[in-house]
This record gives C-alpha cells, sequence and structure tokens, in this order.
C-alpha cells in the first residue's frame, strides 16, 4: 500500500503546475464547454498516457534488466529542470 501512495503522490507532484494542467484549466474557462466534460476528457486523456507510460516502462525493464533505470531517469529530470530554468532566463 506504500507504494501506491508513494506513486500516487510523486505524480500528484509531478502534474501539479505542469502545462497538461495549464491547458485542461484554460479550457475550464470556456463558457462553452461543460466543466464535467473538461474533466472527464483531460482525466482521460492522462489515464491513457498513464496506461502507455506502464507498458513502456514494462517492455523497457524486459530489455534494460542491466540498466539502472531509476538513475537514468533522474538523470534526465534534471536535464530537463536545468534546461526549463535556461529558457526562463534565455
Amino acid at each position: 500500500m506504500l507504494s501506491f501512495f508513494t506513486i500516487f503522490f510523486s505524480v500528484l507532484l509531478a502534474e501539479l503546475g505542469d502545462k497538461t494542467q495549464i491547458a485542461t484549466l484554460l479550457f475550464a474557462t470556456d463558457s462553452k464547454l461543460s466543466p464535467f466534460a473538461v474533466f472527464l476528457a483531460s482525466a482521460g486523456a492522462l489515464v491513457f498516457t498513464s496506461a502507455i507510460a506502464v507498458i513502456a516502462g514494462n517492455i523497457a525493464k524486459t530489455y534494460l534488466q542491466h540498466i539502472p533505470l531509476k538513475l537514468i531517469s533522474g538523470i534526465v529530470f534534471i536535464i530537463i529542470g536545468v534546461w526549463t530554468i535556461y529558457t526562463y532566463y534565455k
């Protein structure tokens, strides 16, 4: 159960303020769109992309058993963070 909450809060924190959430917020401001429809569409999209990530990760573990995936993903997140800060000040 601990791993469930770890995953839940990790994804929740990663999504807060994300471009996806900003796009959802902008769709929700459109008075022609139902807020419930915006919620269902954005939630469905997140579920779909999460399913793709889980399938890709499951396939990757088969072929990348000897590569420390947590290390690689951590480095990639750091690179993305540095790139984001760089483009902000550019």
